[in-house]
């Protein structure tokens, strides 16, 4: 039975630190567009691919939140 409680808390602690760099690269996308945005660039084409990137990311990371947060039974 410790064998299995090890894996869950490896699983979980492997889980989290996908998700705290899945966080990381999320806030990193976002500041670069607000950069580009703010130097006025004009290349949009650029800013869609890193728009949808960042969205990816973001659902990436809400199935991992998921993962972690128990269900509760209303």
């Amino acid at each position: 039975m410790d064998e299995i409680e090890l894996s869950e808390e490896q699983e979980l602690a492997q889980t989290l630190q996908q998700l705290g760099e899945l966080r990381a690269q999320h806030r990193h996308l976002d500041d670069e567009i607000s950069a580009l945005q703010t130097m006025g660039v004009t290349d949009m084409l650029k800013i869609q691919r890193m728009k949808k990137t960042k969205l990816a990311l973001k659902d990436k990371i809400r199935v991992l939140e998921d993962q972690i947060t128990p269900d509760i039974i209303a």
